[in-house]
């Protein structure tokens, strides 16, 4: 008797369910949602000869339709994440996009397996829709991270622009023209809204419940301050900058202090599991001698409930609050 291959083919269709999630997202919207481009997709959308009251509208819609998306059952479980990837497909379109990974990963499984039609079933919807709760839960991790970066030089950036002597709202356009995405979109929004009428608290506001960013929230409340109570909001912006620069490098010397013990936990973790494919590989026969004791599939159990609580205990060890 031999171990079955299934589990490698389970884990091949998984990471296929991504890279093709991930090369239909990139066909369909191509460089237009990279966050790496020069011009921000705000600016490219204007040059292209979009108005700027048409360019802010999708815009909007578009930072807004996942949080209203929540009432779906199934999509109440990604909308937070995708707001904060700000994912350009809609609601309906990730849920059909659910479906076809799923049917595609049915497809897969019934070609490479063996196994009865209700546990493919089960696995396929699985790897559908945690496929894409991974997928959009690594966009939004980028994104967010590339936000903390870009927050202490934009707001320096403001700093100066109010001491040569621009309001705050050209300075919140200066910024949305000068740096990168995701940033500049962001603020762009912001400028947008306040060229027609809005409040600019109110937006950065809106901006900091959306992003669930704390750091925005500290810019949003320092200007909702000064603009009731008065004072030099160049300075109060530039104490700012400090504080988030300062929190920013204290969280990336904890991040780097506890990464050993991070990948420590990871690699006992998934070691055994990588020698059992190993071995699997090198000499499939290799367990023929314990699969009919009635203590192997107990034992397998156990390891891999304590594999599992060895994630726990180690990621509670590393998560220092700051």
């Amino acid at each position: 008797m031999s171990i079955s291959a299934e589990p490698i083919i389970y884990g091949l269709i998984f990471l296929g369910v991504l890279v093709l999630v991930e090369g239909i997202y990139l066909t369909v919207f191509g460089k237009s949602i990279s966050l790496n481009n020069r011009v921000n997709r705000r600016l490219e959308m204007l040059d292209k000869g979009g108005r700027r009251d048409e360019v802010m509208e999708k815009l909007r819609k578009e930072m807004q339709q996942h949080l209203r998306g929540r009432g779906f059952p199934l999509y109440s479980i990604l909308a937070t994440k995708a707001q904060k990837a700000a994912i350009a497909f809609s609601p309906k379109q990730l849920m059909m996009l659910m479906v076809l990974v799923s049917f595609l990963a049915f497809l897969g499984l019934t070609i490479g397996t063996a196994t009865s039609l209700p546990v493919r079933i089960a696995v396929a919807v699985a790897m559908g829709v945690g496929g894409i709760f991974m997928w959009i839960s690594m966009k939004a991790k980028k994104r967010m991270d590339l936000l903390e970066e870009q927050l202490p030089d934009a707001i320096e950036l403001m700093v100066r622009s109010l001491k040569v002597g621009h309001p705050f709202t050209s300075a919140i356009s200066i910024v949305a023209s000068e740096v990168g995405d995701p940033l500049a979109t962001e603020f762009g929004m912001i400028a947008d809204e306040a060229a027609y009428g809005r409040d600019i608290g109110e937006a950065l506001k809106d901006m900091s419940a959306r992003l669930d960013m704390q750091d925005l929230r500290f810019l949003a409340v320092a200007v909702s301050i000064q603009q009731q109570s008065g004072g030099n909001l160049a300075e109060i912006l530039a104490g700012l900058a400090k504080v988030i620069r300062a929190r920013f490098r204290l969280f990336r010397r904890v991040k780097a202090i506890t990464a050993e013990a991070q990948w420590s936990g990871k690699f006992l973790s998934g070691f055994p599991l990588l020698a059992l494919v190993g071995i699997q590989l090198l000499d499939p026969n290799y367990y023929d001698g314990v699969l009919d004791h009635p203590a192997f599939i107990p034992a397998c159990l156990v390891v891999g409930v304590f594999l599992t609580v060895n994630l726990f205990v180690m990621r509670a060890l590393v998560n220092i609050k700051v």
